[in-house]
C-alpha cells in the first residue's frame, strides 16, 4: 500500500529454521519500541513451533545485508518520551529487558550474526545466542556512560561474567572493543570473515536433523582470532579490581602508559555519577542470577530519570543523551562534575526500587 511505513523487523522460515533482519539500516538498527514488541512476538512464536529447529538473526546494512547489527536502542525517542513524560519510555524498557530475558531461554539454537556494530541494545539481544559470530567489521561496545546511563539489557548479568575484572573495565569506560577480545572475554563465540557470512546464512535454511545439528555445523565454520586486549589484561585486572573509582583513577595516572593514559581520559569524560553506579551494578550483579539483574536493572532506568521530583529537570542520561545526539555540542554538564565529588548516598539511592517486590513490571521474570 502507498505510504505505508516498511517492516523494520522482516521474518521468515526457510527449511527448519527463523531467519529475522533489523531493518532499520539508516539508524544502524537502534531499537524501536516497534521493533521490540515484534522481535519479542516472532521469538516467542518460534520458540512454542516444532517445525522451527533453530533461529539466525543478523542486520541489514546501509549497502545490503550484514555490515551493521545493532546500535543499541533509539535514544532520541527516549530523550524526547523523557522531555514529554511520555509513558512509552517505560513501556520500552520493560518490554525490551523482557526481550533481553527471553533470548537467553529459547530452548533451541538462537545465532546471532555480530557484524559491524553491535552496542548497548544491540548486546541486549545477542548475548542470549547460543552461538554469537563476530567478523573484522565487529564494532563492540556497552557505552552508555557516556550518556549518562549505566550498561543496562542485562550488561550486569554478562559483563560481570567476563574473566577477572573486564567487566568492571568496559562497562565504565564504554570502551570499543573488536572480534578477537570479545572471543577472548566471552563476549562472543568465534569469529568468521564477513565475506563468508551470506553463504553461511544460506546454508541454515538446509535439510538438518535437528537444532543441535544445525548449531555443529555454524561452530565448525569459525575460526581462531587473537586478542590485542591480551596485552593490558594484567593491569586492567589490577586497576579495575581496586575498590573505588578514586583509587582506579589514582592507578591509572600513576601508570604512565598511553593505554593507561587513554583509559583514564576516557573515565573522565563520562557520567562522574553514573560511574559509580555502574561500579556498584557490576559488583552486585557477581551475585545475580539474568532475571534478578534485570529487575535491578529496571529499577536503576526508572531511577535514571525519575530519581528525584528534580530529576527529569537534571537527569544525566537526559543530559548525556542531549549532548551527545540532541544538540549535539558533546559538552555534557555532568552534576558532579568530578569522580571525587560524588556522593555515595545518592548512588545507593539508584538501587531503591520504586515498586513493592510483587508488582515490579519484572517480578513474572525467572
Amino acid at each position: 500500500m502507498t505510504g505505508q511505513t516498511p517492516a523494520e523487523v522482516l521474518a521468515e522460515v526457510r527449511g527448519r529454521t527463523g531467519f529475522i533482519t533489523l531493518h532499520r539500516p539508516r539508524a544502524l538498527n537502534a531499537l524501536s519500541l516497534g521493533m521490540v514488541r515484534a522481535l519479542y512476538q516472532v521469538l516467542r512464536q518460534w520458540q512454542q513451533d516444532p517445525a522451527v529447529l533453530a533461529i539466525a538473526i543478523r542486520g541489514q546494512g546501509r549497502e545490503g545485508p550484514f555490515g551493521a547489527f545493532c546500535a543499541g536502542g533509539d535514544i532520541r525517542f527516549l530523550h524526547q518520551a523523557a522531555v514529554d513524560g511520555n509513558p512509552q519510555l517505560e513501556d520500552f524498557f520493560t518490554e525490551e529487558y523482557q526481550l533481553n530475558h527471553l533470548t537467553h531461554h529459547l530452548g533451541k539454537p538462537y545465532i546471532a550474526f555480530m557484524d559491524g556494530v553491535v552496542m548497548g541494545g544491540g548486546m541486549g539481544i545477542s548475548q542470549g545466542a547460543s552461538l554469537r559470530i563476530v567478523t573484522e567489521r565487529t564494532r563492540m561496545a556497552m557505552p552508555e556512560t557516556a550518556i549518562g546511563l549505566f550498561p543496562d539489557v542485562g550488561g550486569g548479568f554478562f559483563l560481570s561474567r567476563t574473566p577477572g575484572h573486564v567487566g568492571e573495565y568496559l562497562g565504565l569506560t564504554g570502551a570499543t572493543i573488536g572480534a578477537g577480545d570479545a572471543v577472548a572475554v566471552g563476549l562472543a563465540d568465534g569469529y568468521l570473515p564477513a565475506e563468508r557470512l551470506p553463504a553461511l546464512w544460506e546454508a541454515l535454511a538446509g535439510d538438518f536433523a535437528d537444532g543441535p545439528a544445525i548449531a555443529d555445523y555454524v561452530r565448525a565454520q569459525l575460526q581462531p582470532v587473537p586478542s590485542p586486549m591480551a596485552a593490558h589484561r594484567e593491569v586492567i585486572d589490577r586497576v579495575f579490581a581496586l575498590p573505588t573509582l578514586t583509587a582506579m583513577a589514582q592507578a591509572l595516572q600513576d601508570a604512565g602508559s598511553d593505554w593507561a593514559a587513554e583509559t583514564l581520559r576516557l573515565l573522565r569524560q563520562r557520567s562522574p555519577l553514573m560511574l559509580h553506579v555502574v561500579l556498584e551494578q557490576i559488583r552486585r550483579a557477581r551475585a545475580l542470577g539474568l532475571a534478578d539483574d534485570l529487575r535491578m536493572e529496571r529499577d536503576l532506568v526508572r531511577n535514571c530519570f525519575y530519581l528525584r521530583e528534580d530529576r527529569r529537570r537534571n537527569s544525566e542520561t537526559i543530559e548525556g543523551i542531549r549532548a551527545l545526539a540532541i544538540d549535539k555540542d558533546q559538552r555534557p554538564q555532568w552534576k558532579p562534575a568530578r569522580i571525587e565529588e560524588v556522593d555515595a548516598a545518592e548512588v545507593q539511592a539508584f538501587f531503591a526500587s520504586p515498586w513493592p517486590a510483587p508488582l515490579h513490571p519484572l517480578a513474572h521474570l525467572r
